[in-house]
């Protein structure tokens, strides 16, 4: 009996059909293309960027793949000269050259381009900041836009309405009633405001 139940639940067997050389091409172009091999990587190549003050910076293609500006004008033929940057000047713009040079060696571990992000961008002054906020979105360079946004962010908690219009150069359009009705509508926005900040 329970060699009879065995037998029942056994799978039939499948007899191998034969296939002909053209459907087995086929099939194996299909499964190709379902699964590609991912491209050699290119060797780097030298790049001159020129700024808009006419300096120029030598970087690796494989740091300035992180702009995906100067990326695609390197996949498009468009760098077999000094690659003309007009919004970037040079002291922004070293900057720029040597962080893509800083984040190459990091830029697969989480933890370690957290930590380069931080060091790089330690000290630098909030005009700085806005110089290379403004060059990260130009050359399309998103590591670096992040971290100084993140870094702006940063430097702004704590700090007064005060601090943050003149930062920013933002004009007070508001009268000093007004101003008192936000301050009582949202007096939760007004805690732990730095002192100094005002």
């Amino acid at each position: 009996m329970a060699e009879a139940e065995a037998e029942s639940m056994m799978l039939p067997r499948i007899s191998c059909a034969e296939i002909t050389e053209e459907e087995w091409r086929a099939k194996e172009a299909a499964e190709k293309a379902a699964h590609p091999e991912p491209e050699p990587e290119k060797e780097p190549i030298p790049l001159t960027l020129m700024s808009s003050d006419g300096q120029e910076f030598s970087i690796m293609s494989n740091a300035a793949k992180f702009s995906e500006t100067i990326n695609n004008m390197v996949e498009d033929g468009c760098a077999t000269s000094a690659i003309p940057l007009p919004v970037v000047d040079g002291r922004t713009l070293a900057k720029v050259v040597a962080y893509m040079n800083k984040l190459l060696p990091v830029a697969k571990n989480t933890a370690e381009k957290k930590k380069m992000n931080e060091e790089f961008l330690s000290g630098e002054e909030m005009s700085a900041l806005f110089e290379l906020i403004l060059a990260a979105n130009y050359l399309n360079i998103k590591d670096l836009l992040s971290a100084v946004a993140q870094k702006i962010a940063d430097m702004m908690k704590n700090k007064s309405v005060k601090w943050v219009r003149k930062t920013f150069g933002i004009d007070n359009d508001f009268t000093e009633e007004e101003e008192k009705a936000i301050q009582d509508e949202y007096p939760w926005a007004y805690e732990d405001v730095d002192p100094d900040s005002e």
